[in-house]
């Protein structure tokens, strides 16, 4: 048998084999040649197209034409005829200026007011400029990144029906007061200045006690007599001294008499000096003893009064006359010694009761003068930093609704070892009485006070990742038939209140910005940028 047909019998037990006869073997190698040139074909098609249309499959409207229901958007969500962003020329673009390094946003209204959606152009004064940079130079700033890409966005509404339905509201950028402050827990105490521990400055024997716990008191008043027999020693020695140094002063005048006539030796009239020197020495060393103990202020000169008249006014020294009047007849005991008061006040301690034994050690009366209080406040390590002597202080009270005001006159130099806190004291004025000792309360220290700030309210404040946002309602929003825009605008913020928020820098008075359902606003814009990205 030859090749032929040997292949051909092998053909014949196929189609015996098989359940249906196959076409002959020609035409099946015939139609495997033109698959793989198709499909070539198709693939070198397909690369040409999607090298010409971006890769990009076109929207339907595109393919079929239609402007009626197909003519939809389905990036930017708006019909595809009214899209400003896929139709720039509905709505241009302004002037790109880019980043403003002195205030840290793109497109700086502050120093390019013409990109305001404020219709006439404003018109930025010295007085903005100066305030912009306090704010930014008296405390650190959050910062947005220089390469962020968000305000060259602009949100689409089909209509304003759409943003109310949306739950989206606006109010206008306005001026108002803003104060910077840091806060934290206070405590109000008695002014240490002002309070006064009163003790016996000898040991001795409560006599009497005139002063009760609330009593006012006016400065020097006695609130105690203490009978101590130190005081009875310093009044003797005191006289003794006294009646010492009269008897050497008449009798060093007589030697001098004579020592001018040389009748006496020089040696006997030196003695007769340095005696009178030594008695007027021990005189005022008795003297400074009354002083110690508060019964005299060295300005008393009994050098003329007698014997019987100096005894008298010992006895008495040191007590009022009003006190001296009421012991008159009662023969009381010359070793009193009174316990005045320092300034006015009122007593706020008293620790002790009549024939009691007393010391130098026992605080017997406390007396303060409330008209001026201490506040002290702590303070994070952080905020404390901020702080200075004189600024300004607000402190409610627990329970109060009225604040407290006072200055920051001291600052501690160490940290609190348990608490990790810094201790700062401010005066508070309480002259009508209101405020009580051993109160507690939060503090805020006034940092920075700016009388026209810009504000927007604390809702449309947004932040997103690299940089904060405002969403500015278009200046032509309101005008029929034009685009309704919000314009996304890069800001920096200041302080932030519990209804406003400062913006140093990115919008102007009068410009309108969204505040309730911004966040709205922010999903869309974060769905336009990962689209984009």
């Amino acid at each position: 048998m030859n090749e032929s047909q040997s292949h051909t019998t092998v053909l014949d037990q196929t189609e015996t084999l098989g359940s249906q006869p196959r076409e002959p073997r020609q035409s099946l190698l015939g139609r495997r040649t033109l698959s793989p040139l198709l499909l070539f074909i198709g693939i070198g098609g397909l690369l040409f197209w999607g090298h010409h249309s971006g890769w990009t499959i076109p929207k339907l409207s595109a393919l079929t034409g239609a402007k009626g229901q197909n003519d939809w958007c389905d990036q930017h969500g708006v019909p595809e005829s009214q899209c400003v962003e896929c139709n720039p020329a509905l709505l241009p673009k302004q002037k790109v200026f880019g980043w403003c390094k002195l205030h840290g946003i793109h497109e700086c209204p502050l120093c390019h007011p013409e990109v305001a959606e404020i219709d006439p152009q404003p018109r930025i004064a010295a007085l903005d400029l100066e305030r912009a940079n306090r704010a930014l130079t008296f405390s650190e700033r959050a910062e947005n990144n220089s390469k962020c890409k968000l305000h060259e966005h602009r949100i689409q509404f089909i209509s304003q029906e759409a943003v109310e339905k949306a739950g989206i509201e606006v109010e206008p950028v306005w001026n108002a007061p803003v104060t910077e402050a840091v806060t934290g827990n206070g405590e109000i105490t008695y002014d240490q200045t002002r309070t006064a521990r009163l003790s016996s400055r000898v040991p001795g024997t409560l006599f009497r006690a005139f002063k009760q716990i609330g009593d006012r008191v006016q400065e020097g008043e006695v609130v105690a007599l203490v009978d101590a027999t130190d005081v009875g020693r310093a009044k003797s020695e005191y006289l003794q001294t006294q009646a010492q140094l009269r008897l050497k002063t008449k009798n060093f005048e007589a030697l001098q008499r004579f020592h001018a006539t040389k009748n006496i030796p020089e040696v006997e009239f030196r003695e007769a000096e340095t005696g009178l020197s030594e008695a007027r020495i021990r005189l005022m060393t008795a003297q400074q003893s009354l002083i110690n103990l508060g019964l005299m202020d060295g300005t008393e000169d009994w050098s003329l009064a007698s014997d019987d008249q100096l005894a008298t006014r010992l006895r008495f020294l040191g007590l009022p006359k009003t006190i001296v009047e009421a012991l008159e007849g009662k023969r009381p005991t010359g070793n009193l010694l009174p316990i005045a008061a320092p300034f006015a006040g009122i007593v706020v301690a008293r620790d002790v009761v009549a024939g009691e034994v007393v010391d130098n050690a026992k605080v017997l009366f406390v007396v303060v003068d409330p008209r001026q209080l201490w506040l002290n406040i702590d303070l994070r390590l952080e905020d404390a930093r901020k702080v200075r002597i004189g600024q300004k202080v607000h402190f409610r009270a627990d329970g109060n609704s009225e604040d407290a005001l006072g200055s920051i006159n001291w600052i501690s130099t160490e940290v609190d070892h348990k608490t990790r806190t810094i201790k700062v004291r401010a005066l508070l004025d309480n002259g009508d009485g209101h405020l009580l000792a051993n109160t507690f309360g939060i503090g805020r220290i006034v940092l920075r006070e700016e009388k026209s700030a810009v504000v927007v309210p604390n809702d449309a404040v947004q932040s997103e990742g690299c940089c904060h946002v405002l969403f500015v309602r278009d200046r032509s929003f309101l005008k029929e038939g034009s685009p309704k825009i919000f314009h996304v605008r890069e800001v920096r913020f200041g302080v932030k209140g519990e209804q406003n928020t400062e913006v140093v820098a990115g919008v102007l008075p009068g410009e309108i910005v969204a505040t309730r359902g911004s966040g709205i606003l922010r999903a869309e814009l974060l769905k336009h940028n990962l689209g984009e990205g």
